[in-house]
């Protein structure tokens, strides 16, 4: 039995644009300490796990390829998607990669997280329900009613129950009640207790998957097979409908990093400067001046120059949604 470390590297993060691009996604931006998010990922577990397994696709395999090189990192394994077919299918041509026995460790590759101390202690926790044939999801300590995340309802290690992201009366009842922690996206599992649980509860994602990767060559998953996966979250397909779900309450700091929000209040943990007001700039050393102004962010590209206030973060969505809409080639 080995514990493997499984990095899914999708994602665009538009609500990063314009630093966030589909040529550079969010995960691999240099923005953090002076390394990506992908590699503090990879940083982070290795040594709670023996082996690492990257699961990418073909547009960002190569960015992989070239952050671990940057780490010294030659030893790992690679999955490549020929397309996109959300995490459901992503996790199991993950668990068809290694042993029955194997634990997998499944995290995204985009976030955030300090205490790693805290964060030990919460993926020890999962493992050893793991090894019980548990399907383990952590459950983070929320630290606000926030809106934009989905929630579990936890107590012990049962999972009472999931819900969809709430309205913000809602959001707050949740906070209120103890009982509701942040769903990270995050899983432990034997990688054959998963694929017998999606086989029971989506069968077409899991025949579909393994018929794909039965015709997998060179660590490449064909695409005629894939675009035949029906593409589902892991929560729906699995977690949601699972009797053998466990949940870990896990009290780490953690940010999606999702939106410019997360990265000015983080920059200015880290000193990135601000004026008096609070305005920031990211991506220019050039003196600048906000007149009138409070709390905006300046980003600035090559190609492209964003300016907002920091409460409409959420929105960037919409700008890069907007370019893709017209084909203007800043996405």
């Amino acid at each position: 039995m080995k514990i493997i470390n499984v990095i899914l590297t999708g994602g665009v993060g538009s609500r990063l644009w314009p630093l966030s691009r589909k040529e550079k996604p969010k995960q691999y931006i240099d923005l953090f300490e002076g390394k990506s998010l992908f590699q503090q990922t990879v940083e982070r577990n290795l040594s709670i796990s023996d082996e690492l397994l990257i699961v990418g696709n073909t547009e960002n395999a190569h960015l992989s390829r070239k952050a671990l090189t940057e780490l010294n990192i030659n030893r790992f394994k690679e999955v490549i998607e020929a397309t996109p077919r959300n995490t459901a299918a992503a996790i199991a041509f993950a668990a068809l990669s290694v042993n029955e026995e194997d634990i997998l460790i499944v995290t995204p590759s985009d976030h955030l997280i300090e205490d790693e101390k805290q964060y030990t202690n919460a993926i020890n926790e999962a493992v050893g329900l793991a090894k019980n044939n548990f399907i383990v999801t952590f459950g983070l300590q929320p630290t606000k009613p926030e809106t934009g995340f989905g929630y579990i309802q936890i107590q012990e290690n049962e999972v009472l129950s999931f819900r969809e992201k709430p309205n913000e009366e809602t959001a707050n009842e949740f906070i209120n009640s103890g009982d509701f922690f942040w769903n990270s996206g995050m899983f432990c599992f034997k990688a054959g207790v998963f694929l017998k649980e999606l086989k029971k509860n989506q069968l077409a994602v899991y025949t579909a998957s393994k018929e794909a990767f039965n015709k997998m060559e060179n660590s490449t998953l064909p695409l005629e097979e894939s675009l035949k996966i029906p593409s589902i979250s892991v929560d729906y397909a699995v977690m949601e409908k699972s009797n053998k779900m466990k949940a870990v309450k896990s009290y780490f700091k953690w940010s999606d990093m999702g939106s410019f929000e997360s990265v000015y209040d983080y920059l200015i943990k880290n000193d990135h400067p601000i004026d008096r007001n609070g305005n920031m700039v990211i991506g220019s050393s050039l003196h600048t001046e906000f007149l009138g102004l409070k709390k905006c962010i300046l980003v600035i590209t090559d190609d492209a120059i964003l300016v907002l206030k920091k409460e409409k973060a959420q929105d960037v969505k919409k700008i890069y949604e907007n370019l893709n809409n017209k084909n203007i080639d800043l996405q």
